[in-house]
């Protein structure tokens, strides 16, 4: 679909009081475990090329700053991808924590795909970038350099 094809989309799903779709990151990270993916890649249903990327690498998170994904819509499907099986992967914005385009990787996510503390933990953003360890004291996901 060409920008101005998703724009009109858009638009008329604005008027007509569409919800926000956002990527269900936790609903991911359980397929992604489930399914023992090493690879992985999210997008929006008829729009992946301007919206989709990869988040999953080597089994491991993706760094944000070395993809681009767009995961939000009034109109489009949030969907994952894993080996060409596409899935709808979403939820209302409103049914998230606060959720949005901007979210990659929460910590709720991280816990849930890579229990073994490795992949990725939030950085001060709450987002994937620093190398995760585990808090000691309570077992729980730490980025590299935080102090538990």
């Amino acid at each position: 679909m060409d920008i101005f094809g998703a724009f009109a989309r858009g638009e008329a799903a604005r008027r007509a009081g569409s919800r926000m779709m956002v990527f269900d990151w936790d609903k991911a990270a359980r397929i992604i475990k489930e399914r023992g993916a090493t690879e992985a890649s999210a997008g929006l249903s008829e729009d992946w090329e301007y919206t989709g990327g990869e988040i999953l690498s080597d089994g491991k998170p993706v760094p944000k700053e070395d993809t681009y994904v767009y995961l939000a819509s009034l109109w489009a499907t949030p969907e994952l991808d894993i080996d060409g099986d596409l899935i709808d992967c979403w939820k209302y914005q409103e049914e998230t924590p606060g959720w949005d385009e901007n979210t990659y990787w929460p910590q709720s996510a991280l816990e849930l795909a890579f229990e073994s503390g490795e992949g990725r933990a939030k950085d001060g953003s709450g987002e994937a970038g620093a190398t995760a360890g585990r808090d000691p004291k309570d077992d729980s996901l730490i980025a590299e350099g935080e102090a538990p």
